[in-house]
């Protein structure tokens, strides 16, 4: 398998595997998004709380020029260092959600 090839599936299976848990805590609609022809991966809250929309962004990636982008993470969870511990190179990693100037000091890959 192709590194990007990895790489997607690496996203995907670590998306699914927290959609997984949660749905055993929680009873709201998850939905998990893949585009993979323009590399995109996204897992999403979305519903209703009385009459109160949900609707938002838990988790997003984006693979950009052979690196993982994570682009938000409103958890708890360390979907970075969980990449790593599936065999993704921690300098193919970015915190897009990082300034740029902070990037650096990530320990992680830089744009």
């Amino acid at each position: 398998m192709d590194k990007l090839a990895f790489y997607r599936q690496s996203i995907q299976d670590l998306l699914i595997g927290y959609d997984e848990d949660e749905k055993k805590s929680i009873e709201r609609e998850s939905q998990l998004i893949f585009d993979e022809k323009r590399d995109h991966y996204l897992w999403m809250r979305l519903g209703w709380e009385g009459s109160q929309r949900i609707y938002f962004t838990i988790i997003h990636f984006d693979i950009k020029d052979g690196k993982i982008w994570l682009q938000q993470n409103a958890t708890d969870l360390n979907p970075a260092e969980d990449l790593i511990d599936m065999g993704v190179e921690r300098e193919d990693i970015v915190l897009g959600l990082q300034p740029p100037f902070k990037r650096p000091y990530t320990n992680y890959g830089v744009a």
